[in-house]
């Protein structure tokens, strides 16, 4: 623990609360640079996180909190906020992931609460929207380069010659291609089973929101439903991927989204977020010495294979992953 940092965090806190004593307990945190302690006061119990300025993006999170909040999206409430030192106090979710509580019978319900808060999403069409970053060719590509590097050459010792590579950015090209083509909306970016909170009465706390960007209207729905954590069947999926078609269908009339379309945009956005999230979890064990992630490479490369095999276009990709990667990997953890 930093024990300066913490003495810091300790010092804001109290002379915000004007008390003379408070008691951090530490939480896990998540992939990124923050650490995050909760503590009671006067009777409440709130979230104290230290964010260094260097790593994190404290002003993203202050305007996409206030982006969510003006569409009626359950996030935390700011109680306090220190952009110069990187403290922030928050009001408290609790501990209750929705990861933790899915199963085959409930999981629609929530999936679809949590589809609604997408809906909610659809709608921030505001002028804090408008200065969010633009997921466009170059910020996707960019993404798509750390499973090379990282899981790959780092992670596999696995390098490719001239002409695999040019093969391999060619799949990459028709990703990017899917993702460019659709409409942009608001994108949380990283909307899944751990980043939802389940509350009281079922209602749900939508959290770890500040790298939102503007984005490709169906990835925070593939991100949710190919969770990269969790798999479901694809019967259960069918029925909430078809109902939110028919929602952005709504309210963007003037796009024409058939069903052969949406699948498309569904199946390539996954692969991205998929290939890049290989490559952040061996990323996150190498450069980070986060190994709990590595856990989580397999089911990426899962739904890369099974994806990919389905798009002759895609072959490359799907041979690269079938007989090298995913042996490669097998053969590391023997």
């Amino acid at each position: 623990m930093n024990n300066l940092r913490t003495t810091e965090l300790l010092i804001w806190l109290e002379s915000h609360f004007s008390v003379d004593h408070i008691n951090l307990i530490p939480l896990t945190g998540d992939a990124g640079f923050r650490r995050y302690f909760r503590f009671q006061c006067q009777g409440v119990t709130y979230i104290a996180v230290d964010a260094p300025v260097k790593l994190s993006n404290n002003l993203a999170f202050l305007t996409v909190q206030e982006i969510l909040q003006q569409v009626d999206v359950n996030v935390p409430e700011i109680i306090a906020a220190d952009l110069i030192q990187g403290f922030l106090c928050l009001s408290d979710f609790g501990d209750d992931l929705l990861a933790n509580k899915l199963s085959n019978e409930n999981m629609q319900l929530y999936y679809r609460n949590a589809i609604a808060e997408l809906k909610k999403m659809l709608t921030c069409q505001t002028s804090l929207t408008e200065t969010l970053p633009l997921y466009d060719k170059l910020f996707v590509n960019t993404e798509l380069s750390i499973f090379s590097e990282w899981l790959l050459e780092k992670h596999l010792a696995i390098h490719l010659n001239d002409d695999e590579k040019k093969r391999l950015s060619d799949c990459f090209n028709i990703l990017i291609s899917a993702i460019a083509e659709q409409p942009k909306v608001f994108m949380h970016r990283d909307y899944h089973s751990r980043n939802i909170m389940l509350l009281d009465d079922d209602k749900l706390g939508i959290i770890d929101f500040q790298d939102a960007v503007q984005g490709p209207v169906i990835y925070d729905l593939v991100s949710l439903l190919r969770d990269c954590y969790i798999r479901w069947p694809n019967e259960l999926l069918a029925p909430l991927v078809e109902d939110y078609r028919q929602q952005v269908q709504n309210y963007l009339p003037n796009e024409n989204i058939s069903k052969e379309r949406w699948q498309y945009w569904f199946d390539l956005t996954g692969l991205q977020r998929h290939i890049k999230a290989s490559g952040i979890f061996a990323r996150l064990y190498h450069r980070d010495n986060k190994s709990g992630y590595l856990a989580d490479i397999p089911l990426t490369l899962a739904y890369i294979q099974d994806v990919s095999s389905q798009y002759d276009k895609l072959d490359f990709l799907h041979q690269l992953v079938s007989t090298r990667v995913i042996p490669a990997l097998v053969a590391l953890s023997e």
